[in-house]
């Protein structure tokens, strides 16, 4: 069984004047298909209002199909008597750890999640011990949240939704707000969680060099997929990558540009170590 099915989805917001009455009618996702596997590290890419979010929150049940359907592991978002259990199976991390964390201590904070579902309390502190453990804060269980930075933040965070025990993570832009050092803590944290524990990762965000190491990469543009294969199938295609405003990684830009002065290397090229080991080749 697949993890996430997504059939057909159409999302729609409404713009409405001071009556109510309803002027505009903005379709923020269009006619998405999109199949992922479970242990997969998947990245959906897109420049600001691609649809890129909603479709993140579609994932969870926090959204509702206008039209088509998705599915987590089976059951339909749209469905009341499943949703529960869906967010159990598919829990995520918002762009704003802030808006996430609610307790005074980071414990009560990982704690929240369990307790709300119904795990015996017996179990509780254990899985937040555990969950801690696995984005590496158990240092910090006794501290106030407000004194951390926003990297451990993020990772309390991921931390509250592995209490869970979810089969997959969604991460809406969780680096967006972060410092280098805090988004490399987060990246590196949740590629250890796909890795070690076999937890599907969708990853949304419009920062390439975190996408890498991923599984299969899908690129939105006006509501819809444009582009989707592996990262080196997707950056390898730098000027379409351009069309829809986005970047490749430095390694894979510079190397576009080198191939435009006329030296042959390879479009394949991703990474620092990569690039320097095709140009040493050609000395």
């Amino acid at each position: 069984m697949k993890m996430v099915q997504i059939k057909d989805l159409v999302h729609r917001y409404f713009r409405r004047d001071d009556d109510d009455n309803i002027i505009e009618t903005i379709e923020a996702i269009a006619g998405v298909n999109m199949d992922i596997e479970k242990g997969q590290f998947i990245a959906v890419l897109g420049h600001n209002g691609s649809g890129k979010s909603s479709l993140a929150k579609h994932i969870n049940g926090l959204l509702q199909p206008a039209e088509g359907a998705v599915y987590v592991k089976g059951m339909n978002t749209s469905s009341e008597e499943e949703i529960w259990r869906i967010r159990q199976s598919a829990g995520i991390v918002l762009q704003n750890p802030d808006n996430q964390i609610i307790g005074n201590i980071v414990e009560e904070d990982v704690a929240f999640g369990p307790e709300n579902i119904g795990v015996p309390t017996q179990d509780i502190w254990t899985r937040v011990a555990e969950s801690l453990e696995a984005v590496g804060m158990e240092a910090f269980r006794m501290s106030s949240p407000n004194r951390l930075s926003g990297g451990q933040k993020q990772r309390v965070a991921i931390a509250g939704i592995l209490a869970m025990e979810p089969e997959c993570i969604i991460l809406d832009e969780p680096t967006a707000m972060l410092d280098p050092k805090g988004r490399e803590d987060v990246i590196r944290t949740i590629h250890r969680l796909n890795k070690e524990k076999a937890i599907t990762i969708i990853l949304i965000t419009h920062k390439m060099d975190e996408v890498v190491d991923a599984d299969k990469v899908f690129v939105m543009d006006h509501g819809k997929v444009v582009m989707s294969g592996t990262p080196r199938e997707v950056f390898s295609d730098v000027e379409k990558m351009k069309t829809y405003r986005l970047e490749v990684p430095h390694a894979a830009e510079l190397a576009y540009e080198l191939r435009k002065e006329g030296i042959p290397l390879s479009e394949t090229i991703m990474t620092k170590e990569e690039l320097v080991e095709a140009l040493c080749q050609l000395s």
